[in-house]
């Protein structure tokens, strides 16, 4: 794409009517919807199309009968490049936003400055670390899989320690229904609103605390010191430990206003920046609620450029 300023003109003239950073189900819902009512787009990722998706393995809250996670990235990537009105900028990372009075400009890695009335950023979340949590102590450097990364042969017969309460371990349990597993959940306080869907589950252990410090040995069982938020404190062991701890916003640098948790709310931006997806809140973070979002972002471009066109 171009790497030089804007053409100058009436009226003036940009690389796309729309600029959209992330190509998640949000980022790409923004795309389909803009190229429904005729916008130009740009769409910016650093990876392929729908890549958390494609760890999905199975789905239950999702429309259109998709079952899995690669079913219905496989859906979404289809259609989006086959929509003309989409350039595809795959492999680019955003290394600056700017939000100007008329136009934003998107810088990616290769130097190419990208530009357009509006932006919507989509660019999620990424998995956090023990290291990354207040609640959890554990060995410096130690870094453990999250628990979609564990088929059934990981699970089989074991013990699992899962760290955290994230909506995660519901979908681990649907696409190992007949696994006998048995899941040691140690979460805080702050995910107790998480683990409903799983707290009858028979092979669910849940151990609300306040604090753990994790041991760890390559050569031996994981093991555990559990403070409960009681005070009383216990040693749990497993055979391995995973995290379900839940992600960080993943912003790109620039104009974008962050909250103390690092999400971007919606309604303190740029009036030409527009969240979409994940980015916006940890409580939404569901497929529906992304794909609904960057429909709705890209409309709120849409109108808003025909307001500006009306007024002009």
């Amino acid at each position: 794409m171009a790497d030089t300023p804007p053409r100058t003109g009436s009226p003036t003239i940009h690389d796309a009517d729309l600029i959209i950073v992330g190509g998640g189900p949000a980022g790409c819902a923004a795309a389909r919807m803009a190229a429904s009512v005729g916008m130009r787009s740009i769409l910016v990722e650093p990876d392929r199309l729908c890549r958390n998706l494609y760890r999905i393995p199975a789905l239950n809250n999702v429309l259109g009968g998709y079952t899995s996670g690669p079913e219905l990235a496989d859906s979404i990537v289809a259609e989006l490049k086959s929509t003309a009105l989409c350039h595809l900028e795959l492999g680019r990372h955003v290394t600056e936003l700017h939000a100007g009075k008329d136009h934003v400009t998107v810088t990616v890695d290769t130097g190419a400055r990208l530009t357009a009335r509006y932006v919507v950023v989509a660019t999620g979340v990424g998995p956090l670390q023990p290291r990354d949590i207040a609640w959890i102590t554990a060995p410096d450097g130690l870094t453990l899989p999250p628990l979609w990364q564990a088929g059934a042969d990981d699970a089989e017969g074991r013990t699992l320690l899962v760290l955290g309460g994230d909506r995660p371990i519901g979908t681990f349990l649907r696409a190992n229904p007949t696994t006998d597993t048995r899941l040691l959940v140690a979460y805080p306080e702050s995910d107790a609103y998480k683990i409903e869907e799983i707290r009858e589950d028979a092979g669910v252990v849940l151990l609300p605390v306040e604090h753990l410090t994790l041991s760890w040995r390559e050569d031996a069982p994981v093991s555990a010191e559990v403070m409960g938020r009681n005070g009383e404190r216990q040693t749990i062991t497993a055979d391995a430990a995973y995290l379900s701890i839940g992600n960080a916003p993943t912003a790109p640098p620039g104009d974008l206003v962050r909250g103390a948790d690092g999400y971007c709310p919606p309604t303190e931006q740029h009036p030409r920046v527009i969240v979409a997806g994940d980015l916006r809140s940890a409580r939404f973070q569901r497929i529906m609620t992304a794909l609904g979002s960057g429909s709705e972002a890209a409309l709120h471009a849409y109108y808003a450029t025909r307001d500006l066109l009306a007024e002009g």
